[in-house]
């Protein structure tokens, strides 16, 4: 069973998207990763919605860019936190992603997160977070990877110091 399901609007997101699924990986999240459109498969979209809730998905993913309509296409068919990776390109590098993936009505939220890579990662870290609410377990890993960021941090410190 998948806890969270990654979508991508297009295949070509897929490099800037994959980093969400090494994190959900390296916590012991199971996932879907898939590609469906808001727009060329809307049936695609819902179909994916309706059948992964029902085996338990939890967290729903979506990456798009352009009018990146997928996140919300996503939110209209679910109460399950939605986060919306915005993906660059397009006319305006990404910020017409952004915009369209930030500005949801009110009922229906869109948790957005950075584009591209750091977004992948910081969508997942934030779906791990949601679970973590009911797996202590889980919790416990989200814990221990941050502290192993903190001793790198203070491991590339020293170096730095005692270079100079």
């Amino acid at each position: 069973m998948a806890r969270v399901v990654i979508m991508m609007g297009s295949k070509s997101d897929e490099e800037k998207v994959a980093p969400c699924a090494d994190i959900l990986k390296q916590l012991g999240i199971p996932y879907v990763f898939t590609v469906s459109s808001a727009h060329r498969t809307p049936e695609r979209t819902e179909r994916i919605v309706r059948e992964e809730e029902a085996r338990g998905a939890e967290v729903f993913i979506c990456a798009a860019g352009m009018a990146a309509h997928l996140a919300g296409a996503v939110a209209a068919r679910t109460i399950k936190p939605v986060i919306g990776i915005p993906v660059s390109g397009g006319l305006m590098g990404g910020l017409d992603a952004l915009l369209s993936t930030v500005q949801m009505p009110p009922g229906f939220p869109v948790g957005t997160v950075a584009m591209d890579k750091a977004g992948a990662r910081n969508a997942a870290w934030m779906a791990a977070q949601i679970l973590a609410l009911h797996d202590a377990d889980l919790a416990e890993r989200i814990r221990a990877a941050r502290a192993k960021m903190q001793a790198d941090v203070e491991k590339a410190a020293a170096e730095v110091e005692a270079a100079h």
